[in-house]
């Protein structure tokens, strides 16, 4: 007797072709194509286009596909967050131009439009298993081009912003100095910016620690700390203190989870990893980048953490609510800042001048005063509590790791939005697309686990 192969075996399982392709996947690539294409200075005429067409993709989805399901906790609120800006755009007398305008409200639709599209997709358990694998190869290989850009100087190095070029910011401070005396900019990873391989070494360490602990594939293990490792590298040499804060931030909430699910052994596991994590490529990060970075890093350790921001970015807090929330508790007029304002402004009546912005919450209060500010941290709020029932729910078994891990994202994200504008960026699309694909998963989930009962 012949015996016939078993396909469904080989299509259920995640290692073989059968990944449940989605449009979420084809998103994060296009987003991830988008900037490399930033990244060649020949294609730099098209960079407005570019930019445009990274949100328009959002829009299109969400035209595109019939959202089905239930709702994210969070949908409602992003829906009284279009309300208040559709208002501002309405009635706001400084708004900068109608033109300006509508594209910020175009904007955060796009960014926000992710939680009602998502519905429209059957994401099934290997579909967001795959979906994870993608976005923490993406943050990996930027954090190894960051690696390459220090060991290499100018061989892996994309042409500097230029944004940055002619910002007041550039200079010696974007540059670092190796033991070797070379002077290198920061890495950049695959960004534009000195010190932009910093986020996605974030990434790299949070996706490669909670892939180390989730399998018990031994190369899955390895692959994953290794990530780990080089995404702290980048960190380190990048010098963005703040990032660093986060990651360890991230690793007690990645640790409370499981204490709170009671998973021993892997808490365990990953307490001994990441604290080897820390201090090995600390060792690894000061022999490459020599005193600076010494000095660097250990002074988060001479002070509180609480004056080394107030001396980088809190006093951009501090100006918010000391000097603009007085002027413009009901907001300032959308398109008054940022890449709206250069791309579409009209900056020729005093009332309705540009407005500097370094962090989120100075452009939520210009975009929406304090009605907008309310109602996009709810929003947020309800994202982290649906996480953090998702990965303390022990029915879903391994699966919860996954909602630990977008937990421990949405804290960095709104960590993030005391140092930069998140929300206004791809960033911002892509935690609410993970929020949304983590949610329609589970219920898919549990509704298939309800239809063997």
């Amino acid at each position: 007797m012949t015996l016939k192969p078993d396909h469904s075996l080989l299509l259920s399982s995640p290692k073989i072709a059968n990944l449940n392709w989605t449009w979420a996947h084809s998103f994060i690539l296009i987003q991830f194509a988008l900037q490399l294409l930033l990244l060649i200075p020949q294609l730099g005429l098209l960079r407005v286009p570019m930019r445009v067409v990274s949100f328009a993709l959002s829009l299109f989805l969400l035209v595109k596909l019939k959202p089905e399901g239930s709702k994210h906790p969070a949908t409602n609120l992003a829906l009284i967050v279009m309300a208040i800006l559709v208002l501002e755009l309405s009635l706001h007398p400084q708004i900068n131009s109608i033109t300006a305008g509508l594209a910020q409200c175009a904007m955060y639709l796009a960014i926000l439009s992710p939680l009602f599209w998502v519905r429209g997709l059957k994401i099934t358990q290997v579909g967001f298993n795959s979906l994870m694998f993608l976005m923490w190869g993406i943050h990996t290989l930027s954090s190894c081009f960051g690696v390459l850009q220090v060991y290499f100087p100018g061989k892996f190095q994309p042409s500097l912003s230029t944004v940055i070029q002619n910002s007041i910011y550039g200079g010696d401070n974007l540059l670092i100095t190796l033991t070797n005396g070379i002077q290198v900019y920061r890495p950049m990873g695959l960004t534009d910016s000195p010190g932009g391989a910093a986020n996605a070494g974030f990434y790299a360490l949070l996706f490669g620690v909670v892939i180390a602990i989730k399998h018990k594939n031994p190369i899955l293990q390895i692959a994953g700390i290794a990530s780990g490792g080089i995404g702290l590298f980048c960190i380190y040499l990048s010098q963005v203190r703040s990032i660093l804060v986060l990651a360890a931030i991230s690793m007690v909430f990645l640790a409370l989870v499981l204490i709170r699910t009671a998973q021993i052994a892997r808490l365990t596991m990953m307490v001994s990893t990441v604290t080897a994590l820390f201090a090995a490529t600390f060792s690894w990060a000061v022999a490459i980048g020599g005193e600076s970075t010494l000095r660097r890093i250990t002074s988060l350790f001479v002070v509180s953490a609480h004056q080394v921001y107030q001396e980088n970015r809190g006093h951009f807090l501090q100006d918010t609510i000391n000097d603009l929330l007085p002027k413009y508790p009901l907001g300032a007029g959308l398109g008054r800042w940022g890449m709206m304002n250069n791309y579409f402004g009209d900056n020729t009546y005093l009332e309705s001048q540009p407005i500097w912005v370094e962090i989120q919450w100075t452009g939520w209060l210009l975009d929406g005063g304090v009605p907008l500010i309310l109602a996009y941290v709810a929003a947020l709020y309800l994202a982290c509590i649906s996480a953090w029932k998702i990965a303390i729910n022990r029915k879903l078994d391994d699966f919860a790791l996954w909602g630990g891990l977008v937990f421990a994202y949405n804290l960095g994200a709104i960590a993030i939005t005391f140092n930069y504008p998140i929300f206004n960026s791809q960033g911002g699309m892509e935690l609410w697309l993970l929020n949304g694909a983590l949610f329609a998963a589970t219920n898919n989930i549990k509704n298939d686990n309800l239809s063997t009962t």
